[in-house]
């Protein structure tokens, strides 16, 4: 059963061949249910505050995307129900360890995504955030 409608999907290999990236994306999601808005992940255990994987964008992004699971999963919801990701980096170089990781965590949802090179975030061992935007669908 399909539960969100997702217009023009694509896979970056495509749009980006220059670059070693395999996300699947598409241009809109049409959902029903009930909204949760994640707010933006880092490299850090929610549970203990610490921060994991400095200087290691691929790292701080796996941190980042477990946390999102765990959350979406104590909200009642899962990755596959994500609508929206928007992706801050503080390094344009960080781009595609950063994609490569969230597309193995997303492969084959689809969600609408934006990303954005940012001069910092809020502690400078950071380099990557991620927050998103899912559903709960109606039953």
């Amino acid at each position: 059963m399909t539960v969100h409608t997702r217009i023009r999907q694509f896979n970056t290999k495509k749009t980006y061949p220059e670059q070693s990236i395999d996300n699947d994306l598409c241009q809109t999601v049409v959902a029903r249910g009930t909204m949760v808005f994640v707010r933006g992940q880092i490299g850090q255990n929610l549970d203990t505050s610490e921060s994991v994987a400095i200087g290691d964008a691929a790292g701080q992004t796996e941190q980042a995307m477990a946390n999102i699971k765990m959350l979406l999963e104590e909200a009642g919801s899962q990755l596959e129900h994500i609508c929206k990701i928007t992706v801050y980096v503080t390094d344009p170089r960080y781009r595609e360890p950063v994609y490569r990781t969230i597309g193995k965590w997303l492969k084959g949802v689809h969600p609408v995504s934006t990303g954005l090179v940012i001069s910092a975030l809020a502690r400078p061992e950071w380099v990557v955030e991620v927050d998103a935007i899912a559903v709960i669908p109606d039953a």
